[in-house]
Formats: structure tokens, sequence, C-alpha cells
């Protein structure tokens, strides 16, 4: 457990031990929600934290992604 202070901005600190655990970095976006007297923050996850860190939920090989983009680089040659 950790004490802050509030600003005069009302702005408080996240202790580093915190920021750290949760993986919160400079510029990231947080979730702010009151729940009955407490105030919650959580850390939003884009699209790249789950690419690299989120459940995976399939497998696709070098060749297929390559097959495919050949697939598709023939699509758009015939389109244009």
């Amino acid at each position: 457990m950790f004490e802050v202070k509030v600003s005069r901005k009302r702005l408080i600190a996240i202790p580093k031990a915190v920021a750290e655990k949760l993986g919160i970095v400079e510029g990231m976006k947080l979730k702010l929600y009151v729940e009955g007297d407490r105030i919650v923050l959580e850390p939003v996850r884009d699209a790249l934290w789950f690419a690299i860190y989120g459940p995976k939920v399939a497998r696709i090989t070098f060749e297929e992604v390559e097959e495919e983009s050949i697939r598709e680089q023939e699509r758009l040659a015939d389109t244009s």
C-alpha cells in the first residue's frame, strides 16, 4: 500500500513500483472510474499490447503469411 499526495491541480503521482508492476509507462492511457468511495485506475491495453502479451488463440506459419501476401499482391495487381 502507498500513500500519495494530491497537488493543487488535483494530480497524483503513481509510485514507480506500482507503475512497473502494472506495466504503466509515460503516455499510456488509463481508465479511471469511481466504485463506491474508491477511485479505480486500470491500464488501457491497445492492440499492440494484446499482440505481444495477450492470449494467443491461433497459430500461423511464416509460409502461410507469405502465401497470403502473394495472393493479396496478385489481387491488387489484377485490379489496377
